[in-house]
């Protein structure tokens, strides 16, 4: 069975991240199984639009960068929902604007559609960390903080609820099926770091397709930006509080059997484990293992309170959620 075309999506939103947008799409183009195509979506920056048009006005045959503008609200499930409904592939992934692929990471995703059930593969997420080094404190537990694969994920080739948005893909069929990325939920410009978007989708759609399989193998790796600002508690806590916020917003959408299933066992047997690893280290006085520990109480407590308070906010408003079907827009209407 021939490999499937693979359409690689990167949202971006700020010109600070020029270099780091600049070697994501260099990851693109130097994979081993070549993408159809590359889809800069900018988030509602026109300077960065205009920039990266010219950037990429004359790519190189073989290696296309199309360069568009977010055509739905400011944030980034619209920015996604933008770039599939442009996109010409059988397959859509999506990169972090501030990450870079290895060179196999395109083919290790497209191994897993050999398999016509596979509806969503995603990858392992590694941080560089902008200190050169992770701080002592920070639990391996908690790196979805930053982005990034976590301890108590399942290694090698298994099958999940659902991938993790940054380093992941979507068959085109699952947008038929259970429509884009909603909208009113994940980041949105606000300078509260939300998130979870992708984990909705995930639901939604095995719920649209039960016989649906959703996988991560660890072989499609990443190398995911730590900037500095995240390397502190300050940023941990405030993380762990809108993925509080987050998970309540999806237990709302899609139940809290459901939306909770994965965070229960996370909860009960990961995270407790990872205390206990802490307080081990503390007491043979390696560095961090105090820290470690206290963190991850910390960010448990955190989150769940973001939780009771997402709870209680989604009772009293009517916070809904847009899931647009997904309509292919014509080539021309692509661009700007």
């Amino acid at each position: 069975m021939s490999s499937p075309d693979i359409s690689v999506v990167i949202c971006v939103y700020t010109e600070d991240r020029w270099e780091d947008i600049l070697a994501a799409v260099a990851s693109v183009r130097a994979q081993s199984c070549p993408a159809r195509e590359t889809l800069l979506v900018v988030d509602h920056n026109a300077a960065l639009l205009d920039r990266l048009t010219k950037e990429y006005k004359e790519s190189e045959e073989g290696t296309v960068v199309r360069v568009l503008a977010n055509a739905g609200p400011r944030g980034l499930s619209a920015g996604r929902n933008t770039g599939i409904a442009a996109s010409r592939g059988e397959v859509i992934a999506f990169l972090d604007d501030d990450a870079v692929a290895e060179r196999d990471w395109l083919r290790h995703f497209a191994a897993g559609y050999a398999d016509p059930r596979v509806m969503a593969v995603g990858g392992r997420t590694v941080p560089i960390w902008a200190s050169g080094r992770r701080p002592a404190w920070f639990p391996e537990e908690f790196d979805w903080v930053v982005g990034c694969t976590y301890k108590g994920l399942p290694r090698g080739l298994v099958r999940v609820r659902n991938v993790l948005g940054g380093n992941a893909s979507f068959r085109r069929t699952a947008f038929d099926a259970a429509g884009g990325f909603a909208t009113g939920i994940g980041r949105d410009g606000d300078k509260r770091p939300l998130g979870c978007e992708e984990t909705e989708l995930c639901i939604r759609l095995t719920r649209a397709r039960p016989d649906a399989v959703l996988l991560i193998d660890d072989r499609a790796v990443i190398h995911h930006r730590v900037p500095e600002a995240r390397e502190h508690f300050g940023y941990f806590r405030t993380r762990a509080y809108a993925e509080g916020l987050s998970k309540a917003l999806v237990a709302r959408s899609v139940g809290a059997d459901k939306g909770l299933e994965s965070e229960r066992r996370y909860t009960t047997r990961v995270l407790p484990a990872g205390v206990v690893r802490g307080l081990r280290d503390a007491v043979l006085a390696r560095p961090g293992g105090a820290g470690r520990a206290g963190a991850i109480v910390a960010g448990v407590l955190t989150a769940a309170g973001g939780y009771v308070v997402g709870t209680v906010r989604a009772r009293k408003t009517d916070t809904t959620f847009q899931v647009a079907p997904i309509e292919r827009r014509a080539e021309g209407d692509a661009h700007e």
